[in-house]
């Protein structure tokens, strides 16, 4: 009994997959697999896509940093006299001009001692005058014997001490004229006034600081790079100045353009492995201000007749990057590429896996398969709408199969 139902089992099976492979054979619509892409075959429409050439351009190649605004010259003014400070002539966080009275300090103690040294000094300068006429008039009586030779020594000496003393007296004057310019405090630069550090009324020292000033007219901006770069940008340096543009911090806009690279540091730091960096922008409009983080492009040369396209026609896949690419006969490959760096915000270099002339497509590669008829279009146009003996057509389709 137990053969029987073997054979029993053997044979239901057998009529099983003979049902089945009648049914697939007389599948309507079904897929072949010589059709590509498996989309439908024949049957299937064209996927509509948006396809691009591949461009020659001349394309500049940048090197990015993040950078920091750094002022021309940054100077804190402080008193080089003490006293009370009774008057501050400036406005804070306006423009100041070089030799612009700041603040003013009590000038009566520095101008009592000026005038005292200047009265010492016309002391001294009437003595040696006296002494002078004395030694002139004797001179005369000292061939007649009326004056000893040893006296005349003396009156020589006189003259000689006093005319010392004029000259000290002299350089004590100058001294204490110094001291009291200095109760003016001025501006040693033009700038641009910060938060003044002290109030009318205090009494300042040489250690007080009044105010912080600011060059901004032109401005630096400091930024570092990796020491793979250094001899890309020394080599791009000797042959002409370097471009350099401040962007913000989303890398959308430029902050400030037509900055140049002035200075490369002389060390690499060996704990970050970078090198630093100088550029110097006009700011005639005051874009860059001291302290301000910005990121920085830097510019060092450019690569003629580079192959560009859009950056939305790369892919990234489990081999790399690729792009599909249109054939002769409206159908895609997957074509890979090599990515050699960006073009603006929206377009890429291709460094290689395509030519001049080819198209890619932009738009619709979800859709997409290698081996996948297309209906190229150009960027914003649309497909045509269906007429009305495409949808009868497609309706009669549908209809077959669900008679089927």
């Amino acid at each position: 009994m137990s053969r029987f139902w073997k054979i029993v089992l053997i044979v239901v099976a057998v009529v099983v997959l003979a049902i089945v492979a009648v049914r697939l054979l007389h599948k309507p619509g079904g897929a072949g697999r010589g059709q590509p892409g498996g989309m439908g075959g024949k049957d299937n429409p064209p996927v509509p896509v948006t396809v691009v050439p591949v461009v020659k351009q001349n394309v500049p190649v940048y090197l990015t940093a993040l950078g920091t605004v750094q002022a021309l010259n940054t100077i804190t003014v402080n008193p080089q006299v003490g006293g009370q400070l009774i008057n501050l002539a400036f406005t804070e966080g306006q423009p100041v001009k070089k030799g612009q009275v700041l603040a003013q300090i009590d000038p009566r103690t520095f101008q009592a001692s000026y005038d005292q040294a200047l009265a010492k000094q016309k002391q001294d300068t009437a003595s040696l005058a006296t002494a002078q006429s004395t030694l002139k008039r004797n001179q005369a009586l000292v061939a007649s014997g009326y004056v000893a030779a040893l006296d005349m020594d003396t009156y020589r000496n006189n003259v000689n001490q006093l005319e010392a003393a004029v000259v000290q007296d002299r350089a004590a004057a100058e001294s204490a004229k110094v001291q009291l310019d200095y109760t003016q405090i001025r501006s040693p630069i033009d700038g641009v006034a910060g938060i003044r550090a002290v109030d009318p009324g205090n009494v300042v020292t040489t250690s007080s600081t009044i105010v912080t000033l600011t060059q901004l007219h032109p401005i630096y901006v400091m930024f570092t790079l990796p020491e793979q770069n250094l001899d890309m940008v020394r080599k791009a340096q000797m042959e002409a100045p370097l471009q350099v543009a401040a962007l913000d911090r989303v890398d959308k806009h430029p902050v400030a353009t037509g900055g140049v690279l002035k200075v490369i540091d002389n060390e690499i730091d060996a704990t970050t492995g970078t090198f630093r960096l100088k550029s110097e922008f006009q700011n005639a409009d005051n874009a860059l201000w001291p302290g301000q983080f910005v990121n920085v492009r830097l510019q060092v040369r450019v690569d003629d007749g580079a192959l560009v396209i859009p950056a939305e026609a790369v892919q990234r896949g489990p081999d790399g990057d690729y792009v599909y690419q249109v054939q002769g006969d409206n159908t895609v490959k997957m074509q890979p590429v090599v990515v050699a760096g960006e073009v603006g915000d929206s377009h890429v270099m291709i460094g290689s896996g395509l030519n001049a002339g080819e198209q890619v497509v932009t738009e619709g590669q979800f859709r997409l398969k290698p081996g996948s008829k297309v209906n190229p279009l150009k960027p914003g146009e649309v497909p045509p709408a269906p007429t009305a003996a495409d949808l009868q057509k497609a309706k009669g389709k549908g209809g077959g199969r669900h008679g089927h």
